[in-house]
């Protein structure tokens, strides 16, 4: 009897382990923990253990956070002066040019100058490269956080209206009809960081600087890293320790 019971038990380690191999909805998912933390009972064998239809793995975990949640305050943000840098290049006058590599966005301003901005990136496993063209600017942008950002965070709401708390600051710029924005931030210690789930963070006084200079339909262009030579120019011309992983943040607005 024990030894029959000890190879159903293993028969069962072994079925779920290779479910586990399947990926979701059965595994895990690239976003953490899979809505579904074992494959659901079928014909009843499972509830041979007590895993009946009861159980809370017999079905998704749904994302558990209030419905709306208040940004806060919108108070007048300044805007903060980005630093004009050499910068020679063919890239078009007007443009903004993204160097993930180097996490800084660049608004060039002739073939021979731009303004420089110290932004945070997309984490590993979502930064990409390409062009696009900015759709849309919001002031005080409310959040929507994507589905499988909430069920990493069941405590996220499905709305969060903007104001000082919203994680996408001040102003948004959206870009093109893909989820990515170039937006500010409530969180000044992230710049200098790859932390974003593939938008670009800037101080919200850069960013509110930004959007005045920039209209609908400015290309932007996402690069992994400068050219060679380009890149030794820039590097040349920023400061150690000039504030880009810490962004300055005088009082609450900026």
């Amino acid at each position: 009897m024990l030894r029959t019971g000890l190879v159903m038990l293993a028969m069962v380690v072994m079925a779920d382990s290779a479910l586990a191999q399947w990926g979701p909805p059965y595994g895990r998912s690239p976003y953490g923990r899979s809505a579904y933390s074992r494959p659901p009972p079928q014909d009843g064998f499972f509830s041979l253990f007590g895993w009946d239809d009861d159980d809370d793995f017999d079905r998704p975990r749904r994302p558990m956070g209030p419905r709306f949640q208040s940004g806060g305050d919108r108070p007048t943000i300044q805007a903060l002066q980005p630093k004009q840098i050499s910068f020679p290049s063919s890239y078009p006058v007007g443009s903004i040019i993204i160097d993930h590599k180097g996490r800084q966005l660049f608004l060039v301003q002739s073939s021979t100058t731009a303004l420089r901005y110290p932004i945070s990136v997309g984490r590993e496993g979502f930064n990409w490269n390409g062009t696009e063209k900015i759709s849309r600017v919001a002031e005080w942008p409310n959040w929507h956080p994507p589905e499988e950002m909430r069920e990493r965070d069941p405590s996220l709401p499905e709305k969060m209206s903007g104001g000082i708390r919203n994680p996408l600051g001040a102003k948004a710029l959206y870009l093109g009809n893909t989820l990515y924005r170039i937006h500010g931030t409530n969180d000044a210690k992230s710049i200098g960081r790859a932390a974003s789930s593939g938008c670009f963070r800037m101080l919200n006084g850069h960013i509110v600087d930004l959007a005045d200079r920039v209209q609908i339909g400015t290309s932007v262009t996402v690069v992994q890293r400068l050219p060679a030579e380009l890149e030794r120019i820039v590097a040349e011309q920023v400061t150690p320790n000039s504030g880009d992983r810490v962004g300055r943040r005088p009082g609450r607005s900026s």
